[in-house]
Formats: structure tokens, C-alpha cells, sequence
């Protein structure tokens, strides 16, 4: 972060030291996005590894070990404990991102949103009818036509962090409006179309309660600001309500998680003694809690959701076969570059406007296979889309591990020559420069 803070006239770094330095060392590398993207990684394949060991016994009854007060509701699996719980923590990250973005980022102006949004956009339906087409003639398959709408953030921009170090940064912000408006309709098919039933008194608390969080922390913005524990001490036993409410409600609890992320402020309410502006609380919470969420909250959700039992080399081939790996596999590395690159190209047409020139549309075909990525989201629908120990959950499940691998590996080619392109041109222009600015020594 270079946001700075001023103190007696003094610049100070943000964040503001305070904790102890190893815990600052610890939480500097886990917000880092390969750091969190390998964890993740790193913790599906141990559990798929766990899942089809002689020992996978001990995974599943891990798993499925049952912890909660149950005259709340809350009497559940560890595994649904990461999926409802901690994936609450990443989805509360979403919703500051969100609300930043609205407010202080691209998306603040329509004119500079339209076509990430609509790209978002066309990379949601053209994989929804892709795999929609593929499982055609079958009800129960086509519940899971949201699976591979979704792209996941850390992994997609882990991957471009490795391979692009060259790549143009208007290409990266594209990448991260793209996912940030993706997570948003996905949060909404979600809250749409993966809800059963709604109980309206505990939705009705849940909302009451979101609002009273986003009062507090509206008005005590610089206390929360300055006091870490204060947050912890105040707002988190009322978010924890909101979310046990929201899950009480029907509703996947994880949008509690979104909704309390939008109540945060983004901006400070005035300036410093220099008149620059302090980050606001969406930043200082962002700052704090990532680490939390790429560190735990997202490789454990990974860690219970992707082990699967493959059955050998006859479970492989049967899922290999089965409409709902196919559709998946298609829709997410086929789907979404198609979706993407096609949609940009026609708001462009339509808008008579043209990609930002330090990119080509090579590079947006790259982008489009990161989109691909669906991991963490696409994971989670696939819990809601489909039955556990139904064979189509566990196939929902590699599917969407095999697509993110495939995708990642096809974006890496891409975007990696590109990377090497760009980093000869570089090293021209900057010989050039080195080349005008030595002067003739006969002058």
C-alpha cells in the first residue's frame, strides 16, 4: 500500500505499525496474490491426494464431522461450516472491493465501466449456454448451469502475477473490474436461483441487523480506523449475528458477507494536513482481513469442498464421460474467452470506441482463459447445484478443478509469449532512450 497518513506533519506508511514484526512479515506475504493462489491450489490438491488415499476414510469423516448448537440451525459438517462460514470472510473482501470499486474506481464512471461490464456480462452467458446446450433433455443436470459463470479473483490474478510482469497494466485492471463485476452476478444468481425457500423474519433481522453494522460503522469510522481491536471487540459479534440470521433465512449466508462488505465506507469524511486523502475504512479493513481470507478462510473452503473419491481409472473415465464434466470443461475454457472477447468487441462496434492501445486483442483472448479459472465460486455452486454423494456432485467437482487447470495452463501460453513480446519491446525502447540521451562526444 502507498496510501500515507500524517502525523505532526510527518508521513507515516500504511498501514500503521502496531503489531508485532514477524505478524506483519507473515500477514505482507499473504497478501500477496501468487502467495494466496498456490494455498489455494496447494490445499485442493491435498485433498484430493487425502480423498483417493487408503486412508480417504478419515478425510470424508473429517468432513463430515458435525459441530453447532442445534436448536439454531447451526448444527453442521466442517465442510459446511468453510462453504457457509468461513467463505463469508472472502465474500465480505468482495463486497469492500464492490463498494470500492463504485465509489472510488473504475466503475464509478459508466463511461469507463461499460465495457469490463459487459464483458463480465457476456462471459457469464455464453458459458451458462454452453453447458446449458450440452446437458439438454435433462432437468436435474441443468441445475448446474451457473457452475461455470463464475471466476475466481485470487487464482485468475496469481496466474498473471506469475507469467505477466511485462504485460501492460491497463490489461490487469481489465482483469480485475471483469472478476469484480462477475463476483457480483454471481452473488445475485446465488441469492436467485440457489435459494429454496426464504423465512421472512429471519431475513427481515438479518437486514435490520446489516443496517445497524453499517450505522456503527459508519459513525465510528476513525475509532475502527485506528483501534484494530475495536472492530473485532464491536463489529464482529454483529456481523456474526447477521450471518447466523441470514442462514436462518434460506438465503446462502454468504451474502451476508457481501452485504456487510457494502455497508463499509470507502471515503474518509476530510482530508490530512497536507491535504491527501487518508484511505478510507474499506481499505484499512481490505488491508487487515486478506491475509485472513487467502491465508485460512479460502484455502480451507478448498481443502473441504475438492476432495473427491475418483475411483481409480474406471471413476476417471466415467467422469471423463459423464454430459456434466463435459459441459463444465467446454463452458469454462471455451465459454468464457468466447463470451468475453466477443461481447468486447461488439461494445466496442456499437460504442464506437476502441480497446486501450497499450493492449491487442491477443491479450483479451489471454484474459479470457484466466476468466476461465472458476475454482472457489464455481466450487460453491456446484455444492448448491447439486445432491452430496449424488455422482453428478462429485463430477461437478473435477470438472471445475480439471477446466481451472486446463484454463490456467492454456492462459499461461498465451499470455506468456505475449509477456516475452512486451519485454523485448521495453528493452528497445529503453536502449533508444539510453542511445538519445548519451551525448556525441564530437559535438
Amino acid at each position: 500500500m502507498t496510501a500515507l497518513f500524517s502525523r505532526n506533519g510527518k508521513r507515516a506508511l500504511f498501514p500503521r505499525s502496531g503489531s508485532k514484526s514477524e505478524s506483519k512479515r507473515i500477514g505482507e506475504i499473504l497478501r500477496k496474490e501468487t502467495v494466496g493462489g498456490l494455498l489455494l491450489v496447494a490445499a485442493a490438491l491435498v485433498a484430493i491426494l487425502w480423498a483417493n488415499s487408503p486412508i480417504a476414510d478419515s478425510y470424508f469423516a473429517l468432513r463430515d464431522f458435525e459441530i453447532g448448537y442445534e436448536p439454531w440451525h447451526l448444527k453442521l459438517s466442517l465442510g459446511a461450516w468453510a462453504a457457509d462460514g468461513l467463505l463469508a470472510i472472502f465474500f465480505f473482501l468482495v463486497g469492500l472491493e464492490l463498494k470500492r470499486e463504485f465509489v472510488a474506481g473504475d466503475l464509478r464512471s459508466p463511461r469507463t465501466a461499460i465495457v469490463p461490464v459487459a464483458a463480465a456480462a457476456g462471459g457469464v452467458l455464453v458459458p451458462a449456454l454452453i453447458y446449458t446446450a450440452i446437458v439438454r433433455g435433462d432437468a436435474d443436470l441443468a441445475h448446474g448451469w451457473a457452475i461455470p459463470t463464475a471466476t475466481d479473483i485470487a487464482f485468475a490474478v496469481a496466474v498473471l502475477a506469475l507469467i505477466g510482469s511485462r504485460l501492460p497494466s491497463a490489461l490487469r485492471i481489465f482483469l480485475l473490474t471483469l472478476a469484480v463485476v462477475d463476483d457480483l452476478i454471481a452473488i445475485g444468481i446465488i441469492a436467485i436461483f440457489y435459494t429454496d425457500e426464504i423465512s421472512f423474519v429471519p431475513l427481515g433481522l438479518a437486514l435490520v441487523t446489516i443496517a445497524v453494522y453499517g450505522v456503527i460503522a459508519q459513525r465510528y469510522r476513525l475509532l475502527f480506523g485506528r483501534n484494530r481491536f475495536a472492530a473485532w471487540l464491536i463489529l464482529l459479534p454483529i456481523g456474526a449475528l447477521a450471518w447466523a440470521l441470514m442462514h436462518a433465512s434460506g438465503i446462502h449466508a454468504t451474502i451476508a458477507g457481501v452485504l456487510l462488505g457494502f455497508t463499509i465506507p470507502v471515503l474518509h469524511r476530510k482530508r490530512d494536513a497536507e491535504n491527501v486523502e487518508a484511505p478510507g475504512l474499506a481499505e484499512e479493513f481490505e488491508h487487515r482481513f486478506r491475509p485472513l481470507s487467502a491465508g485460512f478462510a479460502v484455502p480451507i473452503f478448498a481443502f473441504f469442498a475438492a476432495g473427491v473419491s475418483l475411483g481409480g481409472w474406471q471413476g476417471i473415465s466415467a467422469a471423463a464421460a459423464n454430459p456434466v464434466t463435459l459441459a463444465i470443461i467446454a463452458a469454462l475454457v471455451l465459454g468464457k474467452p468466447i463470451g468475453i472477447v466477443a461481447t468486447t468487441w461488439v461494445t466496442t462496434r456499437l460504442l464506437g470506441t476502441r480497446l486501450d492501445p497499450s493492449y491487442r486483442w491477443i491479450d483479451l483472448a489471454g484474459v479470457g482463459l484466466l476468466a476461465g479459472i472458476g475454482f472457489t465460486v464455481s466450487l460453491l455452486v456446484a455444492e448448491l447445484s447439486f445432491a452430496a454423494g449424488s455422482p453428478e456432485h462429485d463430477y461437478a467437482k473435477v470438472a471445475v478443478l480439471a477446466a481451472s487447470v486446463i484454463a490456467a495452463l492454456a492462459a499461461s501460453a498465451v499470455l506468456g509469449v505475449r509477456n516475452m513480446q512486451y519485454a523485448r519491446i521495453n528493452r528497445r525502447l529503453s536502449q533508444s532512450i539510453s542511445s538519445a540521451e548519451t551525448p556525441d562526444p564530437q559535438e
